[in-house]
């Protein structure tokens, strides 16, 4: 079971030694729910990412009726299925709306990721971020529309 996103600031903040923070994200990669077979589909792919990275998202209504977007995924580099992790903490579970009013990458930037990734990974980070948004924009859209 994934840990809440509140955990996993707090344990980044702990961490001082990259090596550490590394570690801790290939850990909560390893924490995600497998993602089927069935699912690894050229649809679900996301697109910008150097590294496989796969994106299923389905929608439901809350008790007040509102959106809410959830997501499964996974990777096929172990850092990577950490970002997925960190991704869902931030996003999964919550309202279209939400998702979309949400500053992810800053967040990001705040737990140094900027600074520690690749330039590859970083912007594979960012289409991940892009892709969630716009399934959330596209939920929403159906949902008003």
């Amino acid at each position: 079971m994934q840990p809440p996103l509140d955990e996993i600031l707090d344990n980044f903040e702990f961490l001082d030694d990259w090596d550490d923070r590394y570690r801790y994200l290939i850990e909560l990669g390893r924490m995600l729910e497998p993602l089927p077979d069935a699912a690894r589909t050229d649809a679900n792919k996301v697109r910008g990412c150097a590294s496989q990275v796969w994106l299923e998202t389905t929608i439901a209504r809350n008790a007040d009726g509102e959106t809410v977007v959830n997501f499964r995924g996974d990777s096929d580099a172990h850092i990577v299925r950490g970002l997925v992790a960190l991704a869902f903490a931030i996003f999964s579970g919550r309202t279209a709306r939400s998702i979309i009013e949400t500053d992810a990458l800053g967040l990001f930037k705040t737990l140094g990721l900027g600074d520690h990734l690749t330039p590859q990974r970083s912007n594979g980070l960012r289409s991940m971020v892009d892709r969630i948004k716009a399934d959330a924009r596209a939920a929403l859209a159906e949902a008003t529309g």
